[in-house]
């Protein structure tokens, strides 16, 4: 049992959830009065219709959005305590919302929990122990493991155990470097049932930024595992975590090292690891320790941190309730569904919406270790779907473009039943319309955009299935403000843009439980880098446009904005018009300096398999559809093939890294790039344009 640390308990079940209630009751309740009233128009609607009436119970829900969204902003401490019941706490708060010192706002002040057990063990106390709670499917091992709520618990609170003996407790760090699969987990969940403080790594993280980020975080314990597995090699973890530890200022007390028999063992030092099955055998379960609301769950570095660490730092309280709640309010999650969210734990998708948000909310979430094409080919994600029933998918739309690159006929995919499969959400990057149509059609599922960041852990937009939401929303939009996100668009001066108007994407403070409270040991950087510019709102540093019905459209990271002779042009714009060719598998645009227009578009595209067009002809091509479907202000005239583009694990794409090679400037590869060898293709096609002529080669 979960050992409280006060005599008033609040004790509220999974089930306890500020959800939109069933469409039946919505129905009954508002035609017997029960239901807040909305507009006279929709009330006027609702009293001359009918209960067989197709859009009625989607008119009251989405008036539900509404008036959560109202109240998210408008009556935050009642709205949001809502929110906060979803969850187990061992002591009730004393504040819901403290923004006293803005923009560092805290939430449910004063109040107690545990993450762990709302993940774990208050599932098994509800009698659902012998669920599932995590599906391993892992093609490059060839194995598949179910683990149950009551396997969870059971080694989580042994490998607690065995860090308490070495020591960790509240507040500590702890760092986990390891692949996917379910450890990871066990790690995470381990390290904050003893209120310590988790520090995943990406797995594959070469030992450079592996040592960044050891003597940023100070860990007393590291959690490791023998190795990694990709498609063609075995990357060797615990070398790589050697070399790392060695070169560091920074030394913890031991290391905990999973063997991965099936794949290679690694040699241990028994002076300085812990073999990971000694742990969990001689220790003793341990209980879990609760902390305060706003203590720190996890931190987690950035992708793309070089020489100066940024640890986004997470509160416990507010991120576990909003995601247990995220589930069936965005992705309309029931009970009894199958998740699959298929991306990293290196990656706060990983973290949000692999573990926290599905376990918090007691249901099945699936990991996957493998690619989309070449484990072993491109039906692999349609097996998963077919061979555990998922209702659910989270990916980012390179893993769909890969797919439909390799298999547009959808020959591998077609010989497994999707009939389980309701909805497919995509987000991470930009998803071009062609890439979004193709999935629709091939899963016949609606394929829906939604937009967050790590710094925010969940949606800023996104179409919410449990709110009724149209799942035809306008195409290329990111959906509507999530509840509790006051989303507007500024010019460069600080005013407020027009409607369809280009400029900088902020959401005014306070900002919704969940996202990050600071910078870990950089409050003073927190402030500059996202509440300088534009003081009193969330600088997301994205560009975009909110249109007519409230919907926004999120063009590119504001850097990636091009300015052509004083107009401002979005690279995703232009990169839609590209990859609706029909020869074309992936492409970006960059710009590049050009004497007269200050900035030129360049793209850079990659030729489908089989294609019968030459490169010259399909750049002709191109440069008549921008033309045509943008108009000449574009200045698109150049256009190129390569290779491949160099793409980071989680799917997005390097523009930055390329633009600065076309200029001249060094380039450091990210230790996130799947194939860094595409940057000597680049650089070659760069320099027949006249760009990267004394570039040094990126390294």
């Amino acid at each position: 049992m979960f050992q409280h640390t006060s005599d008033r308990a609040i004790v509220n079940g999974p089930d306890a959830m500020l959800t939109p209630m069933n469409g039946d009751c919505i129905v009954q309740d508002v035609l017997l009065g029960k239901g807040k009233p909305g507009s006279d128009a929709f009330q006027k609607k609702i009293k001359h219709s009918r209960l067989d009436e197709p859009n009625l119970k989607e008119l009251i829900l989405q008036q539900k959005y509404h008036e959560a969204f109202r109240r998210s902003l408008e009556e935050p401490e009642e709205f949001w305590a809502e929110v906060g019941r979803s969850v187990t706490w061992t002591k009730p708060w004393d504040r819901v919302l403290d923004n006293s010192d803005e923009p560092f706002t805290k939430w449910f002040v004063g109040g107690e929990l545990n993450a762990c057990y709302n993940a774990v063990d208050r599932h098994v106390e509800a009698g659902n122990g012998l669920k599932t709670a995590l599906i391993h499917d892992s093609p490059v091992t060839n194995s598949v493991r179910h683990v149950s709520y009551l396997e969870l618990q059971d080694k989580v609170s042994r490998l607690a155990g065995a860090m308490a003996d070495l020591g960790v407790g509240r507040g500590d760090r702890v760092l986990v470097y390891m692949p996917m699969i379910p450890e990871a987990i066990i790690a995470m969940l381990a390290t904050v049932r003893l209120g310590a403080v988790h520090s995943v790594v990406f797995g594959g993280f070469a030992a450079r930024e592996l040592r960044m980020r050891i003597e940023h975080a100070e860990p007393k314990v590291i959690i490791g595992a023998s190795c990694g597995c990709e498609p063609n090699k075995v990357v060797r973890y615990k070398d790589i975590l050697n070399e790392a530890i060695a070169t560091s200022r920074f030394k913890p007390l031991r290391c905990i090292i999973y063997q991965r028999y099936n794949v290679e063992v690694a040699e241990l030092d028994p002076e300085y690891d812990i073999l990971w099955d000694d742990a969990i055998a001689m220790s003793e379960p341990h209980p879990c320790v609760s902390v305060e609301a706003n203590d720190p769950l996890y931190i987690l570095y950035t992708s793309g941190t070089t020489d100066e660490p940024k640890g986004i730092q997470r509160p416990v309280g507010g991120h576990i309730a909003t995601l247990a709640w995220t589930m069936p309010t965005i992705y309309g999650m029931g009970k009894n569904d199958v998740w699959w969210t298929a991306s990293d734990m290196g990656w706060v998708v990983g973290h949000s919406y692999i573990c926290y948000g599905p376990l918090v909310y007691g249901i099945t979430s699936v990991m996957y270790e493998g690619k989309p094409d070449r484990t072993p080919d491109p039906g692999a994600y349609f097996r998963v779907i077919h061979e555990h029933g998922v209702n659910a998918m989270f990916t980012a739309p390179t893993a769909l473009r890969v797919i439909k690159r390799e298999d547009p006929e959808v020959k591998f995919g077609s010989q497994y039943s999707t009939k389980s499969f309701r909805t497919l959400f995509v987000a991470g990057e930009h998803c071009d319309n062609e890439t979004k149509a193709w999935a629709q059609r091939t899963f016949d599922v609606p394929v829906l955009n939604h937009w967050w960041q790590t710094e925010t852990g969940h949606s800023i937009t996104a179409i919410c299935i449990g709110y009724g939401h149209t799942t035809n929303p306008p195409k290329y939009s990111a959906g509507l403000p999530f509840i509790g996100y006051d989303v507007h668009v500024l010019r460069p001066d600080g005013s407020e843009a027009e409607r369809n108007e280009l400029g900088r994407i902020v959401c005014k403070l306070p900002l919704p439980p969940g996202t990050m409270s600071t910078l870990y040991k950089a409050p003073e950087r927190f402030l500059q880098v996202y509440f300088s510019k534009y003081p009193g709102f969330y600088d997301t540093m994205d560009a975009g446009f909110i249109d007519d019905q409230g919907y926004v459209y999120v063009m590119a990271r504001d850097d990636d904005v091009i300015n052509v002779a004083g107009h401002r042009l979005s690279t995703s714009a232009l990169e839609d018009v590209v990859l609706s060719h029909p020869d074309i598998a992936d492409a970006t645009v960059i710009g590049v300096p050009e004497p007269t227009k200050g900035d030129i578009p360049l793209c850079l595209f990659v030729i489908k398999t089989g294609a019968r067009k030459t490169e010259s002809e399909i750049a002709k091509e191109l440069v008549r559809m921008v033309r045509d479907l943008i108009g000449p202000i574009a200045a698109f005239r150049t256009a190129a093939a390569v290779r491949g583009l160099p793409r980071t694990r989680s799917g997005k794409t390097a523009r930055r890294s390329i633009a600065d090679l076309a200029r001249n400037k060094f380039v450091k590869i990210s230790g996130t790039i799947e194939d860094p060898t595409v940057y000597q293709d680049i650089k070659k096609v760069l320099q027949k344009f006249g760009y990267a002529r004394t570039a040094p080669d990126p390294q």
